[in-house]
């Protein structure tokens, strides 16, 4: 098992939308996939996309694009979604 980052696994199980988000990003996916699949407002989904990038979990595939950007779990990222969903 991969070192995990036990603070940062917190935050992102203690927020009921952050946990929908990183369920979600199983693969890569535009804001508006996620916002389908895991029945949120986009503006929650920015949000969090936002600090999840701030954090290092989630980096932008696509950084040029004005919309429709590419989002996809870091290694950090990937690590903390496996322990989440029990993998």
């Amino acid at each position: 098992m991969a070192d995990i980052d036990w603070e940062l696994y917190s935050w992102v199980v203690r927020g009921n939308q952050r946990r929908k988000v990183m369920k979600v990003l199983g693969k890569p996916r535009i804001p508006t996939e996620i916002k389908s699949e895991a029945k949120m407002s986009i503006t929650n989904v920015s949000k969090v996309l936002r600090d999840f990038e701030k954090r290092g979990l989630v980096k932008c595939l696509t950084p040029q694009a004005k919309t429709g950007k590419v989002y996809a779990l870091t290694e950090k990222g990937k690590i903390i979604r496996e322990e989440m969903m029990g993998e």
